[in-house]
């Protein structure tokens, strides 16, 4: 029996070390990866009659991580979050949700754009990609 368990422990042993070796190498290194792309769709119909809106997104090449700072910029695969700016206000959100979907509400009536960026854990931007809509929203009183 002893030795059973020897070879049980000498196979899982193994695997542990030569699964961990080919993980290894299948890692490439930042320079070396393809850059990250941002596939932004027009906002669905139905929501936003609704005064909601909903705008598809799809990220490659990035995995969108609450991570931050220097340290992560190095991570590889590479990870990033996104930057959104609605109506060129001079402040933006971030999403670290990975939801494939930007949802804002309660927009006023008339015409609005938001901005969406792709950017690195410290917020330098990689691309990004502007959607313009009308909202049916209420009408906003002077």
């Amino acid at each position: 029996m002893k030795s059973l368990t020897k070879k049980f422990t000498a196979i899982a042993a193994w695997i542990v070390l030569t699964n961990g070796a080919f993980a290894q190498s299948s890692v490439v290194s930042i320079e070396n990866e393809p850059a990250p792309r941002l596939t932004v769709k027009p906002p669905l119909p139905g929501p936003l009659a609704k005064n909601v809106v909903f705008i598809p997104y799809q990220v490659e090449n990035l995995r969108i991580l609450p991570l931050g700072g220097e340290a992560a910029s190095n991570v590889s695969p590479r990870v990033g979050h996104l930057h959104i700016t609605v109506d060129d206000l001079p402040w933006f959100f971030a999403d670290y949700g990975q939801s494939n979907t930007i949802i804002i509400g309660g927009l006023p009536r008339g015409e609005h754009k938001v901005l969406i960026e792709v950017v690195d854990p410290e917020g330098n931007v990689y691309s990004g990609q502007t959607v313009t809509f009308n909202s049916p929203g209420k009408a906003v009183r002077p």
